[in-house]
């Protein structure tokens, strides 16, 4: 017998076993308990109460029952847990100071502010409130899926179809294995505004809503006990990111007394935040004299509303009390947003995610699609099925002597509806309804009534089918019943936005200016003030533009605003960004600081394309091309979030390298120059839009050993200016450029000679731009652009920059005047190429 027993022990790793078990403990907790759904913002235990509620037929319009019953029925038919989290779970969905629009009546003892739990659950007693119908509206419609409940006994709603959004409106609090949610409460009209501004854009405007639209409409939490939420900043960073800290203060007011003594009076609290325990607190610092000034407090809250009533002596400042309350309890206190839910495509795919407010606007849409979809098919097969049957009954009438003579004349009900089948093509379902009908169906009264009924149906089946077959119909439904839900359930807002010290940043107090941005061969970076780089005659010397080391020399010069990105985009097809206050100012003469002190770069890593960027919109793409005349085109929106450490921007062969970026709208054309002097041109829609690290397409077919120098837009301006590192430059009409297809190996742009040297750069202007041009030793010249002359393709061009042997020019930039000063001292107002074409 030991030796049967000794059989069942099984040898296991502990490691690997403790690791499987908790895995499969985190996932429970994670899916079945702490995290609520992203489509009825509702955790598991909160679904399965509401649905247990209405099973036992407990609407607002009956009578209240006891929550022993409620939670029993709960935990028998779909919840197999403790009673007491069951009854938690009802109590919280009842008490108006935790939840903002009560899903649950509770009738008798349920808490207080003050931390008093609720009475024992056979006392207390419950029913759904109104606005918790529209949550279970249309349930059993096939709106919504169900599933075996744990003993596959019963079905319960993987969801609910949530006619409002819970999820922000409500909010939630929970903690999981390893992640935690805090999703405050809102506003039910700014939200269901929010919801309408998405649908209103994608049927008028055909278009996706961006985040910024939202906030203008849903100004922040709302919560149920009121108070002031302090500043914008961390509401803006918790939507945006779906993570953020908002600070709540309590609605307070400084009242004078007549005897010549002041006191605080406060009227509301932040959210859950204990009455009692803070009155003890306030008590506690007295005592312990680390705030001074306080005489007495009492607690003054009645059915009217809170009111603390905090005494001050006669010789104390009331305001100076007030923010040593502020700072030492939680009249003031810090509301960690983590909007942290449960989202995917299907039931069988939710995963933890954290969204933005945005994303989980669109989560809730979708599900409302879904659900209005699955209704409309339902109601549209009922209506189907019972414009059949009055079809039958119609056709019956028509006939009713022959369909009578034909029943009496069968031996059984059977033989009548086979009979009847056979003579007017019927099916089983008319044969049965005709067999079925009362005699007073034979009175022209009820005949006209089936006859208008039938006709009703038949419009509303065609208004379902209508719904179905067009999205913006189905939007329309949606719109209709969550702004009918706003107006029946809305109200104003509880928790007033005041100002915050701290929503001043040190970024809001560095000036917005326009900066030239210098970046050298050997990595050295700095940002300068516009100087007075004066105008040369073409072919000058120029003036030193940057004190350089030995072989290093100035590679790009950047004008841009110093609130704007800039984006650094490297030959390893990585992107990094600062903002332009970032970079270190230095005098014109200084060196700069090494770039590597300011980016996180890998050891064989330079910067290859630069482009600043005020706001990554909409509907703009980045451009890039590579060397090898790889170009790709991807959405902006899909930098945004450029880490410390980089981001891969393109994926690249192994002997590509990353050359030039560009913004672009999808609506201009592409110029792809290479150093042997050609060039195609291409409209940028052939290059279809792909992700953040696709490897792109072929723009440009070169020949061997010729490589792409630079990448333009026809919107840049007119003419092409093309330069060669001999100092050799000219300028050609762009009209002499014809599109072609992509992929081509293009036309002659630049006559390539002993006296001139390869190209070295390329730009679009117009005549009234100025160009600087910057040699290997970093010498920077000036030269306005309609003292170039305009040559055709095949040509070498004029002297622009006189080099000198063994010199080269190292790269070129374009710059504007926005208007001439005639004090040739003053500082002159320029922007960068990307910033033009932006606008």
């Amino acid at each position: 017998m030991e030796d049967n027993i000794f059989d069942k022990i099984h040898e296991r790793d502990l490691k690997k076993t403790m690791e499987k078990f908790y895995i499969d403990y985190a996932m429970s907790v994670i899916a079945s308990r702490a995290l609520p759904d992203v489509r009825d913002g509702l955790k598991p235990v909160q679904r399965r109460v509401l649905y247990s509620m209405i099973e036992l037929n407990n609407g607002p319009d009956k009578p209240h029952r006891k929550c022993a019953r409620i939670v029993g029925d709960t935990m028998g038919k779909y919840h197999p847990h403790g009673d007491s989290s069951i009854y938690g779970a009802l109590v919280n969905m009842a008490q108006e100071w935790s939840t903002r629009y009560p899903l649950v009546d509770g009738h008798g003892n349920f808490g207080s502010v003050d931390g008093d739990g609720a009475a024992a659950m056979r006392y207390t007693e419950a029913r759904l409130s109104k606005i918790s119908m529209e949550m279970l509206a249309d349930i059993n419609k096939d709106t919504v899926d169900f599933q075996p409940n744990f003993d596959e006994t019963e079905k319960e709603p993987t969801v609910l179809p949530s006619r409002i959004p819970n999820l922000l409106v409500n909010g939630t609090t929970g903690i999981a294995v390893g992640m935690a949610t805090n999703i405050p409460p809102h506003n039910l009209r700014e939200v269901v505004s929010a919801v309408v501004k998405i649908i209103d854009n994608r049927i008028q405007e055909n278009r996706d809503t961006e985040i910024d639209e939202i906030l203008k409409i849903i100004k922040g939490p709302d919560f149920p006990t009121g108070a002031m939420i302090l500043g914008t900043r961390g509401i803006e960073e918790a939507y945006r990111t779906g993570r953020g800290k908002i600070r709540v203060r309590a609605v307070t007011e400084i009242e004078a007394m007549p005897n010549g003594k002041s006191r605080i009076l406060v009227h509301e609290l932040p959210y859950m935040v204990n009455k009692a325990r803070l009155i003890e607190k306030i008590a506690e610092l007295v005592r312990d004299k680390k705030i001074d000034g306080i005489t007495g407090i009492t607690d003054e809250s009645s059915r009217e509303g809170m009111r603390i009533n905090i005494e001050l002596r006669r010789d104390a400042n009331a305001n100076v009390v007030l923010n040593q309350l502020f700072k030492h309890t939680q009249l003031q206190d810090t509301y960690g947003v983590i909007m942290l839910a449960l989202a995917g495509d299907g039931p069988t795919s939710l995963q933890p995610k954290v969204m933005n407010i945005l994303e989980i606007l669109q989560y809730y849409i979708r599900h409302q699609e879904d659900v209005v979809t699955r209704r409309t098919k339902y109601d549209l097969n009922k209506a189907e099925e019972r414009a059949h049957i009055l079809q039958g009954l119609l056709i019956a009438l028509d006939h009713i002597d022959e369909v009578i003579k034909i029943i009496r004349g069968s031996i059984n009900t059977q033989a009548a509806k086979t009979a009847l089948m056979e003579r007017f093509a019927l099916s089983d379902a008319q044969a049965q309804a005709i067999v079925d009908m009362r005699l007073r169906t034979l009175t022209g009264l009820e005949r006209e009534k089936l006859e208008n009924e039938y006709a009703e149906l038949m419009k509303r089946i065609g208004e379902l089918k209508a719904i179905l077959a067009d999205e913006n119909l189905l939007l329309g439904v949606i719109r209709k019943e969550i702004s009918e839900i706003a107006d029946k359930y809305g109200d104003e807002r509880r928790t007033s936005i005041g100002f915050d010290e701290f929503d001043i940043s040190t970024e809001d107090l560095i000036p917005k200016e326009n900066v030239v941005i210098a970046m050298t061969k050997l990595g050295y970076i700095k940002r300068m003030t516009v100087d007075n780089f004066k105008s040369q005659n073409r072919g000058g010397k120029g003036i030193k533009g940057m004190q350089t080391l030995d072989d290093d020399y100035i590679t790009e010069l950047l004008m841009m605003n110093t609130h704007s990105y800039i984006m650094f985009f490297t030959n390893t097809g990585r992107v990094y960004r600062l903002k332009g206050y970032e970079i270190p100012e230095a005098s014109r003469t200084a060196r700069g600081t090494a770039i590597v002190n300011l980016l996180q770069l890998a050891p064989e890593e330079k910067i290859t394309a630069t482009i600043s960027i005020k706001e990554f919109a909409e509907g703009q793409y980045l451009f890039m091309a590579t060397k090898k005349g790889i170009v790709k085109k991807t959405p902006v929106t899909d930098y945004v979030n450029v880490r410390k450490g980089g981001l891969a921007a393109m994926t690249l062969r192994e002997d590509d390298e990353l050359i030039e970026v560009k913004r672009t709208n999808d609506e201009k054309d592409i110029f792809l120059v290479t150093k042997y002097g050609m060039c195609i041109r291409f409209h940028e829609k052939d290059v279809r839009s792909t992700g953040r690290v696709s490897m792109g397409v072929i723009g440009m077919n070169l020949s061997d050993g010729d490589e792409v120098v630079g990448m333009q837009l026809d919107t840049q301006g007119k003419y092409l200016l093309t330069v060669s590192e001999k100092g050799m430059g000219k300028l050609t009409d762009l009209e002499e450029f014809t599109a072609q297809i992509r992929g081509g190996k293009g036309v002659k742009c630049y006559k390539i000679m002993e006296k001139t040297g390869n190209v070295v750069g390329v730009k679009i202007l117009n005549k009234e731009n100025e160009i600087l041009l910057i040699n290997t030793e970093g010498i920077v010249i000036r030269i306005e652009c309609e003292d170039i002359s305009i040559l055709g393709r095949v040509t070498s061009g004029v002297k622009l920059m006189d080099v000198g042997e063994n010199i080269k020019v190292a790269s070129i930039a374009r710059v504007k005047e926005e208007s001439k000063k005639s004090d040739e001292d003053m500082l002159k107002t320029m922007e960068t190429e990307l910033e033009e074409e932006s606008k």
